[in-house]
């Protein structure tokens, strides 16, 4: 399997080959080759579907049936690959050279690359495009960037401060304590901070201890499995208690959620009910609902437990074995590869469920948690120890 974006005769193609056939798709202009010409390039592909886009002109490819999952286990390579043994004789028209330009800004599901001396992997031969301290995005926000003797300088937009436009001007003067993010509100001209896990307050300059972790609506844990290297992905199990009294709402997420080829299994309530998706692999994500159980976001307290043996998947309700499916007889994908990642509750700041989620579910959970066991482990983990922001103390009536 190969994806690639290459230069040909002047046009920009996108080749890529899932398994069974060869899909080419190339723009309908050519690339201005002056060399003072910025292009906008965006490509990939829906399941076998492609599209390119250069400079807001799109050229789509309609899927036929066939294979619909990218399996790729090699570096990720920019302008140029390390060995020309590498490059798959279908993955380029003519014979494959490396790239003389300049590339910035790379975005790969939604992440952006530090194209830096430091973050990459390795390369060769790769120099400063810009030639200047300005650079690329030196300055944040739409930030305007001047080259000056002692280096560079920013003007920034009206709502924005600091060296590098990097400050909102609402949380320039913020009181937010060392525990905690300041979170502009330009609304309100005003800021509210983010405590971290272990404190609250209006700065978050209160101690406090949980066994109960109570959820306010922009709230979130991020829990790392530290047995995870030691599973048996093909055999999970995820209980919990949970207390609700909204019919919207994220429970839990097993899964790195970094993108959509991600595995996950997901708990979470939808119109009142009950609703459990599992995505094994091939983002084939199967959700499992139960339209006769709208008693989850009553405010009392509820048991859950998911069980996965490969892929025949048990969900129970208060100890009642409430659905028992066989997701995908075949067997194609059976392990659970969750990256030894459960958020509980929501994704980190910024980040919305119903984006993450891709739809699956609406909204972060306003609601308690307690009593969480992962597989058959003995012990309950402590959601203590893991990271997250804005999480009260269920215990108490705050």
């Amino acid at each position: 399997d190969f994806l690639c974006i290459s230069l040909t005769n002047g046009f920009t193609q996108l080749r890529y080959n899932l398994g069974d056939r060869t899909v080419i798709l190339q723009t309908l202009q050519k690339v201005n080759a002056n060399g003072n010409t910025w292009h906008s390039l965006s490509a990939g592909r829906v399941g076998n579907e492609g599209y390119l886009e250069l400079d807001g002109i799109n050229v789509t490819r309609k899927a036929s049936p066939g294979m619909n999952a990218l399996d790729t286990h090699t570096d990720f390579f920019v302008g140029g690959v390390s060995s020309l043994n590498f490059v798959n004789p279908m993955a380029i028209e003519n014979e494959p050279t490396g790239f003389t330009g300049c590339i910035r800004q790379i975005v790969i599901n939604n992440r952006e690359l530090n194209l830096t001396v430091t973050d990459p992997k390795g390369g060769a031969n790769v120099g400063d495009c810009d030639g200047t301290d300005c650079g690329y995005t030196v300055c944040k926000n739409n930030g305007t960037c001047q080259v000056e003797n002692s280096g560079f300088s920013c003007s920034c937009p009206r709502e924005w401060t600091g060296t590098m436009c990097e400050q909102s001007i609402y949380c320039s003067q913020n009181m937010c304590g060392s525990h905690a993010l300041c979170i502009p509100q330009p609304s309100s001209l005003s800021y509210t901070c983010a405590c971290a896990l272990g404190w609250t307050g209006k700065y978050c300059d209160n101690k406090i201890k949980f066994y109960i972790a109570k959820f306010v609506g922009n709230s979130y844990i991020k829990y790392t499995d530290p047995f995870y290297g030691k599973r048996d992905l093909q055999y999970s199990r995820l209980s919990l208690n949970f207390t609700t009294n909204q019919t919207e709402g994220l429970i839990a997420w097993m899964g790195k959620s970094e993108d959509e080829d991600n595995d996950f299994l997901a708990i979470g309530l939808a119109n009142g009910t009950l609703k459990v998706v599992i995505n094994l692999g091939e983002r084939i994500s199967v959700p499992l609902m139960q339209s006769k159980y709208f008693t989850c976001s009553d405010g009392r307290w509820h048991f859950i437990t998911v069980v996965q043996n490969q892929t025949c998947i048990k969900v129970y309700l208060d100890e009642e074995l409430i659905l028992f499916e066989d997701i995908d007889p075949q067997r194609k994908y059976t392990a659970l590869n969750y990256g030894g990642i459960i958020y509980f509750g929501g994704f980190e700041i910024g980040r919305k469920v119903n984006i993450v989620t891709t739809g699956i579910f609406q909204k972060e959970l306003i609601g308690k948690i307690k009593d969480v066991v992962l597989f058959q482990d003995s012990k309950k983990i402590q959601l203590m120890k893991a990271e997250g922001y804005n999480i009260h103390d269920g215990n108490s009536g705050n």
